[in-house]
């Protein structure tokens, strides 16, 4: 069977991302016992690769009794109870919060007090429980409201009250439309702010160009990974013959058919290497 593949040039981890595994990896080469609050990134390859160089992954109640050690924060960000623990255990914070998202932070904060004492509320469209999500809630000391779809926004809203409203990062952009639509619709004053990474948004044309150029796609994210099940999604909207792998392991090649030009791409939360893999790993197949 012959095959073409080409991996997409601009799929890869974002910048949040390779800061953060940059930063792991030098601490972890001086030999010091570290730990990162949480999965550093939404894939369980490049999860193991980092926890064989000896990174620790804690959970935010391990935290709690961890005292004089060195921890990194990954780029989705943390609340400020995080923050208030480690200098109460005297913890060594590595900050490697996405600059994007400390932004968001920081005006998500700055409206909820503007707001919330005249009856304002502060909605985040975003995954419930998803790390980024919950750093957003913690700038309103737990009062923001989280909503994942339309259905969501109409049972949990007031739509008597003001509504600010935030999107975390790394959504797709045509369902927060449909979100900030369906809420303006509703007659309430509201206030949308555009908070999706321009990195993160700028792969969505092109990504869904490079699915519709190939015959056939391989999509590589980690299940756990919001943006890859946005990108999939949309990879699959315009190529039914679209493949979720989380690992080369997971290739079923007898999807694939002779002459097929096989286009393989991720998330922002898969690393190049692991895409460079399935190339050689198809490319194989295809010389044999």
């Amino acid at each position: 069977m012959k095959l073409s593949v080409e991996i997409d040039p601009r799929s890869g981890f974002c910048n949040g991302v390779v800061r953060a595994v940059e930063k792991a990896e030098s601490y972890l080469r001086q030999g010091e016992k570290f730990y990162s609050l949480g999965a550093i990134v939404h894939n369980s390859v490049e999860l193991e690769r980092l926890k064989a160089k000896g990174l620790e992954i804690i959970s935010a109640q391990e935290l709690e009794t961890l005292h004089d050690k060195s921890v990194l924060i990954r780029a989705h960000g943390e609340p400020p109870r995080t923050y208030r623990t480690a200098e109460r255990n005297n913890l060594k914070i590595i900050d490697c919060t996405c600059p994007v998202v400390l932004q968001l932070q920081k005006k998500v904060r700055e409206v909820y007090h503007r707001i919330a004492p005249q009856g304002g509320q502060v909605v985040i469209f975003g995954k419930t429980g998803h790390a980024e999500v919950n750093g957003l809630v913690g700038q309103t000391d737990g009062g923001a409201i989280v909503v994942d779809s339309i259905e969501t926004a109409a049972r949990k809203i007031d739509f008597t009250r003001p509504v600010a409203l935030f999107s975390q990062t790394t959504k797709g952009a045509a369902e927060y439309a449909e979100v900030a639509d369906f809420i303006r619709k509703s007659g309430t004053q509201v206030e949308v702010f555009d908070t999706i990474c321009k990195q993160v948004s700028q792969r969505y044309e092109h990504l869904r160009q490079f699915a519709a150029d190939h015959s056939a796609v391989v999509f590589v994210s980690g299940r756990e990974s919001s943006n890859g099940k946005v990108l999939f999604d949309l990879c699959s909207s315009v190529n039914p013959r679209c493949y979720r792998i989380e690992n080369v392991s997971q290739i079923d090649i007898s999807v694939f058919r002779d002459g097929d030009n096989v286009g393989i791409c991720g998330a922002t939360s898969t690393p190049k290497w692991q895409l460079e893999e399935i190339f050689v790993y198809l490319r194989d197949i295809t010389e044999q």
